[in-house]
This record gives C-alpha cells, structure tokens and sequence, in this order.
C-alpha cells in the first residue's frame, strides 16, 4: 500500500473508528444488529482465517449465496487480503455457475446449504477450489465461521493498492460465453462517493438492502451507505411485503430498484412508506411517477453497467422525465459514429468514457479488452443522445452487442436463441426484447419449426428455463412459418422486430 492508496479495507478501519457502536448492518429476518467496530474485528478474524487457508493478494474467492452479513464480511476479508470475491448470480442454472467459477479458478469457495451439493456435483469442473465452506452451520461444508481467528489475535494486513482488483462480477454472454468484469478498491469508492454526493447520502439514513449482492447495484449501494455511515438493513431474498415492512419499521429512506421491485413494494396494502425519500434505479414513468406522489421522495434515473462500476449518469426522474440524467462528477462520457468521431448534439452515437470508474478489463480476456478500451476510451456498446441541456437518452444497444434488459438483468438475444435452438422442433428463431409492464423489457421469440414438427409456447419456455437461468426464458413465444429475410438469405432481425415486436397482448 502506497501513500495514495485507500482501500475497501481501509474504509472498513476508518469507520470502526468514527461510527464505533453505531449500527452499521441489521439482519431483518433476526433483528441481530451490527457495529461498524464489530465488523472490523469480524473482517480482521475472517482475513486472518482465510489467509491459513492460503488466500493471498490475486487469488480469488467464490461465493454463492444469498444475502448477509457474512456475505459483506467477505467482502471486507477479500480487501484486507488483496484477494478477489467473485460473486455467481444464484438465479443461473449449474452450467453457468460453475463455468463462472471455472473461469476464475478460485481457492476458495463459499455456498449457501441449498448449493452444496449442486457444487459437489461439479467438483471436477473446479479444479482450483482446495477449501469448500458453508455461509451457516446448516450445510454439509464446514461453516465459515470456524476458519475465524481467534477474536484476541492480532492481524497484520498485508500490503493492497487501491488499485487491485476487488470483485470479478460476470456480464451476460456475449458471442457465447459471460465475460468477467475486474472491479478494484477505486472502482468502488469512486461509486461511492458519487452517489453520496447525489443522493446526499448521511449517517442518518436507512438503507434497505434487498438487491443481490453478486450484482453491482446492491454491493456498490450497500458500501456506499456505509461509507457514509448509514445502516445496511439486509433482506436475504426480495419479498415484497417483508420489504414494505421493513420500510415502515426501520423508516427505511434509500433502495435500489429494477422494474418490477418498486411496483411491488408499492403494492402492498396498508404500509407507510412515507419514509423512503430516495430511490435510485430503473423503472417504468408509471411506477416512479406513483412512487413520487405516494411518497414525496425523490427517484434518481441513470446510466451505467458493470463495467461503469454502475454509474456513468445521473439525476432526478423531474429534472427531464425519461432521461438518464447527465455525467458523474468524474466522468468524461461522448458519443461517437462508427469511426470513433464525435457526433454533434441530438444524434446518436456510442457511449463512451473514461474516468475513475472504469473497469479494469475483462478477466483473462485481452483481445475484447483491447477492442473494448481502443484509443484510450471504453467503449460501452450502447447507444444515446445528448440533448441540448446535457442529458443523456439511452437509445439502445449496438446491432452487434444488442442486449435485452428484464428487470434489470443482462440477457442477450444469441444466448438465448442457443438455448431454444437446442430444442429438435426447432429450426431457427431471433430473439428480442419487448415492452412488458411486470418488467419493463420482456424477452419474445419467435420460432420457426421443423416440418411436422409441433411445440406450445408453454413447453419452449420450460424447455429454455431448464437450459439456462429462469430470468432468461422467454415470456413470449411466436410461431411463425417463415422469418422476414435480408438480401443475404438471412433472418432480417430489423423487420422481425418491426412485424412482431411492439407490446404484446
């Protein structure tokens, strides 16, 4: 560690120092409360622990569970080592969760007891894993809590630059396989801050934390509330009237949202939400608008990915409805043609920036990261306009990176159209998103079958849910004799989408 560096580790003393016995974590389901000193010493013995078991600065750590405390722990232990958590959505099939933990090669690996034996059926897939442990006692792995050291021993952290890599978390698949984003300690806390700064984020608020923590939303959130101070109520798994409850006991004053999670909150009946004064995510103008006159509070739009450390834009829904507000303080995000050259106000063009919360690159991927970062600028793939007040409005995705958004997952069309190729009555389908009111962007397919072949949408849909995560089935299905073609021969992917998408009845 150098005299610039700060790290999430050193964030995690700094606070046990100012905050103290001032409760920084809240279990909902328990009630068990945590200060941000306790979560010193739990990091301090959970590092000690892991480094025994031979974690050291760049090996990396899988984790698959749902939330907690001891979920964040890691996450600190991982800082103190200079080691690497790399988080697996739990919503992906055993396929895709083992090739994100094959792709990594982590040491150490860490499950919930409902993904034990899934992950030991796949041991020979994980060659690198020498340490198996459970988040709880309830499992068939030794439990994590018994690899702490003892709470009187002293822990020397080694040397970690702020620079390091902190998280690996996995993008959706693009040309068949998911891509590793390396996040490090600066990515985060320049997210942090800025979203302290936006959301005016003090010691006084309530975060309730009820997006996963393998997403970048919920962990960077999360460290941003308690960067600042404020209490992280953790929700295990998002329901929404635990949530509306948790609201109205805690006075719960910030969330993230993806579509259809606000609306459902907002849903339940007899909840005084009165105290939720700032939501910050993506979602329908119908259920922000509601939210606002509900409430009062304030809904923050953005723009951002993964490998944007989730923020590049922002501002208030009111500021330009349908906006994704305007570029972070130390961001510096353009819009380009086809030859990198910037295009004037108003027309559309690739996003792309630098700046602190750029990503360092896909892991073990230097050709995409070399096309990703060429001239000196990450290219996002997406597509937008700036507007004359310096708004950005999100237009898409590129022809060659299109991306469907349910809920705000990351689902490309070719893995999914892979995944009903599969299927024998199938002999060709395109893949694309359409308006959904649940979840904002819905996934339709449209099939053509084999001769004298026969498939009910129903049965395509369970048959995709069995192949890859349940989030990436189709909710609509169309069987069509023929597709729309191109000059070439080709499915005209433009005037499918014309002729069948559109909102869907």
């Amino acid at each position: 560690m150098g005299l610039y560096d700060f790290t999430f580790y050193d964030l995690i003393g700094r606070n046990a120092a100012l905050f103290g016995e001032r409760p920084a974590w809240i279990e909902l389901e328990t009630g068990e409360r945590t200060s941000f000193a306790a979560i010193r010493t739990e990091v301090d013995r959970l590092a000690a622990g892991l480094a025994e078991c031979g974690l050291t600065r760049g090996e990396r750590i899988g984790v698959l569970a749902q939330n907690s405390l001891t979920y964040f722990l890691l996450y600190g232990a991982a800082a103190a080592l200079g080691a690497i958590v790399v988080p697996i959505n739990w919503r992906l099939s055993a396929e895709e969760a083992c090739f994100n933990l094959a792709d990594t090669g982590p040491i150490v690996l860490v499950a919930d007891a409902g993904y034990q034996e899934m992950l030991d059926a796949a041991q020979e897939k994980l060659p690198t894993v020498r340490h198996r442990f459970g988040m709880t006692r309830d499992g068939a792995w030794p439990a994590l809590d018994t690899v702490k050291a003892e709470a009187d021993r002293v822990f020397s952290p080694p040397a970690v630059d702020e620079d390091d890599g902190l998280v690996i978390i996995h993008t959706a698949a693009v040309a068949g396989r998911p891509r590793g984003a390396l996040l490090s300690h600066a990515n985060l806390l320049c997210a942090n801050l800025h979203w302290q700064y936006r959301m005016q984020i003090t010691p006084e608020d309530v975060h309730l934390n009820l997006l996963p923590l393998f997403h970048v939303g919920g962990l960077f959130l999360a460290a941003s509330s308690f960067h600042a101070g404020a209490v992280n109520i953790n929700l295990r798994k998002f329901d929404a009237a635990a949530a509306a409850e948790a609201i109205e006991h805690y006075k719960a004053t910030l969330m993230f949202d993806f579509s259809p999670v606000l609306g459902n909150i907002l849903d339940v009946p007899g909840r005084d939400l009165g105290s939720l004064r700032a939501v910050t995510g993506l979602d329908t103008p119908e259920t922000i608008e509601r939210y606002q006159e509900r409430t009062g509070g304030t809904f923050y739009t953005m723009y951002g990915q993964t490998e944007t450390s989730c923020i590049a834009t922002y501002g208030r829904y009111d500021d330009r409805p349908g906006a994704a507000g305007r570029p972070i303080a130390l961001a510096d995000v353009r819009l380009v043609d086809e030859n990198d050259r910037p295009v004037s106000t108003g027309q559309v063009g690739e996003i792309v920036m630098r700046g602190p919360m750029v990503f360092k690159g896909y892991w073990n991927l230097p050709e995409d990261n070399a096309y990703t970062f060429r001239d000196g600028w990450h290219h996002t793939g997406d597509l937008g306009r700036f507007d004359a007040g310096g708004f950005l409005w999100y237009a898409g995705r590129k022809a060659d990176k299109e991306l469907i958004k349910p809920g705000g997952e990351n689902v490309y069309p070719a893995e999914v159209e892979k995944a009903i190729l599969a299927h024998p009555a199938v002999v060709e389908t395109v893949v694309f998103g359409v308006p959904d009111p649940k979840w904002k962007e819905g996934i339709k397919a449209v099939c053509v079958l084999a001769p004298g072949e026969s498939l009910s949408a129903g049965e395509l849909i369970d048959f995709v849910g069995g192949k890859i995560a349940r989030y990436k089935k189709p909710q609509y299905v169309e069987f069509v004799q023929d597709l729309p073609r191109d000059k070439n021969g080709r499915p005209d992917r433009q005037r499918i989408k014309e002729v069948y998408g559109g909102p869907q009845g």
